[in-house]
């Protein structure tokens, strides 16, 4: 039988866990991983348990708890008793990102559940080599913004390193501003989430870039490895009063992992319209689908 009390919260110190399960079960989608796990803790309350050679993520935001699917070897013990809990203590999705094959194979337990996309939390998926390279018809615009960037400002771009901490700090206290956060408590959880990596950046082993402007920090990007073949883009920050930043710091992010992966992971839109455009425009290669099981 499946209980909220076997489950604990995600702590930092969980990281090898984490890492040494997906080495068996490598992840596609971003919501599962570790960094996102830890860096939003704040905000959605992360715990998991381990069953069966399975890890079971829940979270609990705004007072209401809903439950991944297992990760693991398909146990279909397991499942019902997992389904079974989140009906008892979710709302009307108490199941989320659920995977296709591991959907298909739900249904098959169960015809009756009612699975559905959950489009605002599919994945873009973009190859690497089209992000570093940007290349013919489909992103004349955006190279136009990027030469009119590099040509109009001073800059410089580089590795971050820890001991950039404190000028990220400041950047991210600007952008918070300029954003407007105080009225919008996703954006400031955003930061809250951000500046926990930065501030963590050895502890997780993230990778970032960093393009000074006049001496100052402009924009930043941060990213680590999601499998063998994919990179994933946690953050992409920029300052308005450098137009064309944003479109910058991609493209060099995309030039750095290019050589180590084929794919880059921007994980999804949360439903947002200019984000979504914003995503559409730089032309996915596919997109990383996931389910939610409605009641």
């Amino acid at each position: 039988m499946l209980d909220q009390e076997d489950f604990k919260p995600v702590r930092l110190e969980d990281r090898a866990f984490f890492e040494n399960h997906y080495a068996f079960y490598p992840q596609i989608h971003s919501s599962n991983m570790f960094t996102n796990m830890v860096c939003w803790n704040h905000f959605a309350h992360y715990r998991y348990t381990y069953v069966n050679g399975n890890v079971i993520i829940s979270s609990t935001i705004r007072g209401v708890t809903r439950f991944h699917s297992p990760i693991g070897p398909h146990d279909p013990t397991l499942m019902r008793a997992l389904v079974r809990l989140a009906l008892d203590v979710g709302d009307d999705t108490p199941l989320v990102f659920i995977d296709p094959d591991t959907a298909r194979w739900l249904q098959k337990i169960d015809p009756n559940l009612m699975l559905v996309p959950d489009r605002n939390h599919f994945d873009y998926v973009y190859k690497a080599t089209d992000l570093a390279e940007l290349p013919g018809k489909n992103y004349v615009k955006i190279r136009n913004h990027i030469r009119k960037f590099w040509n109009n400002y001073s800059h410089m771009v580089e590795n971050i390193t820890t001991r950039d901490k404190e000028k990220i700090m400041s950047f991210l206290v600007k952008w918070r501003e300029w954003k407007g956060c105080e009225n919008d408590s996703f954006l400031s959880h955003e930061i809250e989430a951000a500046a926990y990596a930065i501030e963590h950046l050895a502890e997780l082993s993230l990778k970032g870039r960093l393009i000074w402007v006049n001496s100052q920090v402009g924009a930043i990007s941060l990213f680590e490895r999601l499998n063998a073949d994919t990179a994933l883009v946690h953050v992409e920050k920029g300052l308005p009063e450098y137009n064309g930043i944003y479109k910058a710091i991609s493209k060099d992010t995309a030039m750095v992992l290019a050589g180590e992966v084929k794919y880059i992971n921007r994980e999804s839109d949360l439903g947002v319209s200019g984000l979504r455009e914003a995503k559409i425009r730089y032309h996915p290669h596919h997109m990383v689908k996931v389910y939610s099981l409605k009641r």
